[in-house]
């Protein structure tokens, strides 16, 4: 089985589109969106909380299992192409 993990930022609603497309393409066994446990200084004490550019899309962690590498990489390739669209930021994680 292939996996790849990929961050996001975009809105929830972009996500979940992004993960009914690229789970719906054949050889994937699973997408899912995965507790981020990054930290992402976002401190509520910070003097800067609140205020207009910290809000926006947030970050997503999203893993994808297949087949093999090459529905995975066919996935990799549908879930940059629904970014781009949409301008939402795709970067891999890890492979």
């Amino acid at each position: 089985m292939a996996t790849v993990q990929f961050r996001l930022t975009a809105s929830e609603g972009d996500v979940a589109d992004l993960i009914n497309r690229v789970s719906a393409l054949k050889g994937i066994d699973s997408v899912e969106e995965i507790a981020d446990l990054m930290p992402h200084m976002d401190d509520p004490d910070s003097s800067s909380a609140g205020l207009s550019d910290n809000e926006g899309p947030g970050t997503h962690l999203v893993v994808v299992h297949a087949d093999d590498e090459d529905d995975l990489l066919h996935a990799l390739d549908v879930a940059r192409d629904s970014a781009r669209a949409s301008g939402m930021v795709l970067e891999v994680e890890e492979r």
